[in-house]
């Protein structure tokens, strides 16, 4: 199995207000360790931010997965950046990342994380 350390950044995102953009998919063949994640508000006042990780994996002998948040409407000052991610999370095929922002192409996105193939 390969590790390959890799970042996805965003200027600008969500490209609207209450629709969650999707900011990673697990692709098949993959697994990640999602190892950290800044929000920047790059807007003049205060927005509300909003990740969420949507899985429909089932682990052995355990309910399905959906939808969880990993912060919901946090507030963030203007020119401030917010760490969402207090640890490492693992992703599995088909899992989504998304970013969500009360105020449209108003967070700048940067997560990194170790790919195992």
């Amino acid at each position: 199995m390969a590790n390959t350390f890799k970042v996805i950044t965003r200027d600008l995102a969500p490209a609207a207000a209450g629709t969650p953009e999707t900011i990673y998919t697990v692709q098949t063949g993959s697994t990640i360790v999602m190892l950290g994640m800044t929000l920047c508000n790059v807007h003049t006042s205060q927005v509300t931010a909003s990740v969420t990780l949507e899985s429909t994996t089932t682990q052995t002998s355990q309910t399905q997965n959906t939808t969880a948040h990993l912060i919901k409407d946090v507030a963030i000052p203007s020119g401030s950046t917010l760490v969402p991610l207090e640890g490492k999370i693992n992703m599995n095929v088909g899992d989504i990342l998304k970013v969500d922002c009360s105020v449209s192409d108003k967070l700048s996105v940067t997560m990194s994380y170790m790919e195992i193939t």
